[in-house]
C-alpha cells in the first residue's frame, strides 16, 4: 500500500527580483504610513482654516468691510469645444495606475469647472476598474458633479454626442470666444512635421470624414497643434503606464483614421528632459489657451516647476523632448497621486473635506460647471 501523502504538493512561489522586492517594500512602507499622512492632512486643514480666520479678523479690526473679503466667483463661459478623456486602457494598467487615473479625472473635472472658459468635458470608456473605483471607493461622488459626462462607450461615440450638443439650435452649445474666433478667421494649416516622432510602417490612411472634427492628442503624432478650433473634440489618452506602451494612443487613432496632433511644447518651452504630462495637465493647458490664446503662457502656468521647463529665450541650460501626453510617470508623482487618492477617499467617507479638491458632477445632461485643482501625474495626450 502506498503510504505517501495524497495531499497536493505546495508550490513554492518563484523568487522575486531585486526590483520587485524594492517595489514591494516601498508599497508596504507607503501603506504603513497611511494613517500618519491622513493625520497630517487634517492638521494642515485646521491650520489653514485658523490662519484664514485670524487674517480675516485682523482685517475686519482694521475697518475692512467684511463683504469685500468674500471671494468673488469667476464668471464661467461654456465654449464650443469638446474635451474627451479616453479611459479605454484598462488592460494596460495596474491597480495603482488606475488609482492615479481616477485622481487625474477628478482634477480635470475640477479644472474645467473653475476655468474662465470651460469645455464640454466627457469621460469615455468609463467601465471596469475606474468605474468600480468611483462606485465603490469614492462613493459615487461623480454622480453629483456638474458639467461632465461619463460614458461607457468609446471616444468616437462621445464625440458624436458632443457634436450634437455643440450644434444645438438654441445656442446652448457654447459661446464663440476671441481665441476660437481667430481660428475661424485664420484657418490653421494642417501640415505634417518634417520629422516623425513615431514612424509607423505603411502610408497614412485617409481621414474619416465623418469624424474630421475629432483630434486625438499624442506626443507621437507628426502633426503639431497650432490652435484649438471651435466645434472640435480633442481626445486626451487616459493612460498611466510608465511609458510601457509606446505609441499606443497614436496607433489607436491611426487605426480609426482619426486626426492626431501633439501640443507645441517644443516650440515654446525648453525642458530639462523629455517629460510627458498628466491627463489633467493636458486638459488644464487647453483651458488656459482658451483663456489667453497663447501656448507659452498656458504651458508656463500649468507645467509643474519640478519638470524644469522654461520659455524659449529664457537662457534655459538644457533642452529635452516635447512630450505632452502621458505614456509614463515618475515614481514621486505616483506617490503624490496615491496621496491625493487617499484624500479623495477620506472626503468620500467623511463627506466634509471643505478644502479638498471640489468634487461634484452629474451623468445627467444639462448642467455645466467648473472648479479648482492642484498637482498630478503622467498619462498620454
Amino acid at each position: 500500500m502506498d503510504t505517501k501523502s495524497d495531499q497536493p504538493a505546495t508550490s513554492t512561489p518563484p523568487p522575486m527580483s531585486k526590483n520587485a522586492l524594492k517595489r514591494l517594500r516601498k508599497q508596504e512602507e507607503w501603506d504603513a504610513g497611511k494613517d500618519d499622512r491622513r493625520k497630517r492632512r487634517k492638521e494642515k486643514r485646521h491650520e489653514r482654516k485658523t490662519r484664514v480666520r485670524d487674517e480675516r479678523a485682523a482685517l475686519i479690526a482694521q475697518g475692512v468691510d467684511p463683504a469685500e473679503l468674500k471671494k468673488k466667483k469667476q464668471v464661467s463661459t461654456l465654449a464650443p469645444v469638446g474635451i474627451i478623456v479616453d479611459c479605454d486602457f484598462e488592460d494596460y494598467m495596474m491597480d495603482k495606475e488606475r488609482v492615479s487615473l481616477s485622481s487625474q479625472v477628478t482634477r480635470a473635472y475640477s479644472d474645467n469647472k473653475a476655468a474662465r472658459y470651460r469645455s464640454h468635458l466627457w469621460v469615455a470608456g468609463f467601465n471596469k476598474g475606474i468605474a468600480k473605483r468611483f462606485h465603490e471607493v469614492l462613493g459615487d461622488q461623480h454622480k453629483n458633479w456638474k458639467g461632465i459626462w461619463f460614458d461607457e462607450g468609446d471616444y468616437i461615440s462621445c464625440a458624436a454626442k458632443i457634436r450634437e450638443r455643440m450644434s444645438a439650435a438654441d445656442g446652448s452649445g457654447g459661446e464663440m470666444i476671441e481665441s476660437l474666433q481667430r481660428s475661424l478667421d485664420e484657418p490653421c494649416a494642417w501640415t505634417r512635421d518634417e520629422t516623425d516622432p513615431f514612424p509607423i510602417p505603411g502610408p497614412e490612411p485617409p481621414l474619416d470624414e465623418a469624424n474630421k472634427d475629432v483630434v486625438y492628442l499624442s506626443s507621437d503624432s507628426p502633426y503639431t497643434l497650432e490652435r484649438l478650433e471651435p466645434n472640435t473634440c480633442y481626445v486626451v489618452g487616459g493612460l498611466v503606464d510608465k511609458n510601457r506602451e509606446k505609441g499606443l494612443c497614436y496607433r489607436r487613432a491611426r487605426e480609426k483614421s482619426i486626426r492626431t496632433a501633439r501640443l507645441p511644447i517644443g516650440q515654446f518651452m525648453v525642458m530639462q528632459s523629455r517629460q510627458v504630462l498628466a491627463t489633467n495637465h493636458v486638459v488644464e493647458i487647453m483651458l488656459k489657451w482658451l483663456e489667453c490664446g497663447d501656448w507659452g503662457q498656458a504651458f508656463l502656468s500649468v507645467i509643474p516647476k519640478r519638470k524644469g521647463g522654461k520659455l524659449r529665450g529664457e537662457n534655459a541650460e538644457s533642452e529635452g523632448g516635447d512630450g505632452e501626453g502621458a505614456d509614463g510617470e515618475e515614481d514621486e508623482d505616483q506617490d503624490e497621486d496615491q496621496d491625493e487618492a487617499e484624500a479623495e477617499e477620506a472626503k468620500a467617507s467623511e463627506n466634509k473635506e471643505e478644502d479638498a479638491v471640489e468634487v461634484e458632477t452629474s451623468t445627467n445632461v444639462g448642467d455645466e460647471g467648473k472648479s479648482g485643482a492642484e498637482e498630478a501625474k503622467e498619462t498620454q495626450a
